[in-house]
């Protein structure tokens, strides 16, 4: 997750402020799953199984988000740092990491991939960022630097793990329609469902209109909330992860999301 409060001194950045989307969302995320804690668990053993014979014990979550993966590895006895710029997000995950009696843990900081090495000390033997939230960087020059702390907290031998949309096959088909989820309780019915609006850029973006329709029998409310991505194809964050120094990079699809794992060179 991605926000932005101030803009930052980097050459060509775009200022890509989605600190309102994340505060109005930040307590209907779970929603955004069909079943929170079944993904929680399936992340947590996804990420077990890319870390295998890698030597991982200490991780950067560097977009944690409302804990999704911080609060599954820290289970896992992995030693989590939890990092997300947007306050409302980090509550969350403190809340939800103290209902899985993870939260002491788990060390929390706000922080956003651009300034990470000024707010978290490494190294660290992995650092992972999930959920489709490196793509919040519009430019070539943000998505370098963002990279190249990743690389810089990471020890010799460390191993990055990004995971986005599959954005190489959505620009061809370009989707404007995409349901989301449905929930229902005796209270009420909530209804997820996106509406995509493409812009060819250059880079090409994708902005995410979400509509949350909730209620019950004739009496329906609905809000939407908007947020912008970077449509990034596979090759250019490949380019751009090689152009850094990350190594024997590999790229793999697991659910929504293509993951791609990196090396930090051993020397």
């Amino acid at each position: 997750m991605f926000g932005w409060h101030a803009r930052l001194d980097v050459e060509d950045s775009i200022l890509n402020d989605t600190a309102s989307y994340y505060d109005s969302i930040a307590n209907q995320y779970h929603l955004f799953y069909r079943d929170w804690e079944a993904a929680m668990q399936r992340e947590g053993s996804l990420l077990r199984r890319t870390f295998r014979d890698q030597k991982i014990v200490k991780v950067l979550d560097a977009s944690c988000g409302t804990g999704t993966q911080s609060i599954a590895l820290a289970r896992l006895d992995y030693e989590v740092t939890a990092a997300d710029p947007n306050h409302s997000m980090l509550l969350h995950a403190q809340e939800n990491a103290r209902k899985f009696k993870v939260a002491d843990d788990i060390t929390f900081v706000n922080a956003h991939f651009l300034n990470l090495p000024r707010v978290v000390v490494g190294p660290f033997d992995a650092v992972i960022t999930k959920g489709n939230s490196l793509p919040h960087l519009l430019t070539d020059a943000d998505l370098m630097l963002a990279l190249r702390n990743f690389y810089h907290l990471l020890r010799p031998g460390g191993m990055v793990v990004i995971g986005i949309r599959d954005y190489d096959f959505m620009l061809e088909d370009r989707p404007r329609f995409v349901p989301r989820q449905f929930h229902e309780d005796e209270e009420q019915d909530v209804i997820l469902f996106d509406v995509w609006d493409w812009d060819d850029g250059p880079p090409a973006t994708v902005t995410f209109n979400t509509f949350i329709v909730s209620g019950k029998g004739e009496a329906y409310s609905v809000t939407k909330r908007a947020v912008v991505y970077r449509a990034l194809r596979r090759q250019e964050l490949e380019a751009m992860m090689k152009t850094v120094g990350f190594l024997d990079i590999t790229f793999e699809t697991q659910q929504w999301e293509v993951v791609a794992v990196g090396h930090k060179d051993t020397a």
